[in-house]
């Protein structure tokens, strides 16, 4: 005759494979496994993304060449063989400038290397003029500043932000010789006291 106990014992224990746990999993749960490296203190470690560059292009000769009275941030209409190029640093803004034309700013002079994978009917022309994205009110402002006498909008920096590429364009009024050899010789001053500086605390 069969024990009624005995049969509720066994009808109440389950099997659980080996691999089966209830507890915690020392591999990914474990404070000590999960903190950064270099880090004493535990926690979850989270590997940060590479963090890429955001200037992209400089334009060097800008600030020699042009009295910039004023800044302006702008976005960029581009293609997707441009974006890659841009990513690939193929682009120069050397001889980039910007003008206003039926109501939109334009830049010019922007050299944008062509995509050496992409078909022909995706390729892009390497210095077309680009569609700048700015406000109305900004154009409008720009347009009546550049109808001044030696006021010209010149490329000063593409660089990136949010993921989106972004040009720094100033306005800027031409600099004459002696502008240009009185900023060389204030130049040339201040890198002869930071050198003598230098050389005192050397002592």
């Amino acid at each position: 005759m069969r024990n009624p106990t005995a049969s509720r014992k066994t009808a109440s224990k389950k099997h659980v494979p080996p691999y089966c746990r209830s507890g915690p999993d020392f591999r990914t749960e474990h404070p000590l496994f999960n903190q950064a490296p270099g880090s004493s203190s535990p926690g979850p470690f989270h590997p940060s993304p590479p963090v890429m560059s955001s200037d992209i292009s400089t334009n060097k000769k800008a600030r020699r060449d042009y009295e910039i009275l004023d800044t302006y941030e702008c976005g960029m209409e581009l293609k997707g063989t441009e974006v890659k190029s841009i990513r690939a640093g193929k682009v120069n803004i050397a001889d980039s400038f910007a003008r206003v034309e039926n109501g939109q700013m334009l830049l010019y002079g922007c050299d944008i290397q062509p995509w050496e994978t992409a078909g022909e009917f995706f390729q892009h022309q390497s210095r077309r003029p680009r569609r700048l994205l700015l406000h109305k009110r900004e154009i409008f402002k720009l347009e009546q500043q550049t109808s001044q006498k030696g006021c010209s909008l010149v490329a000063l920096k593409l660089y990136w932000k949010n993921g989106k590429v972004k040009l720094a364009l100033g306005l800027g009024k031409g600099k004459t010789h002696r502008d240009q050899r009185y900023d060389l010789k204030a130049r040339v001053e201040m890198r002869e006291a930071q050198r003598e500086v230098a050389r005192i605390n050397r002592r």
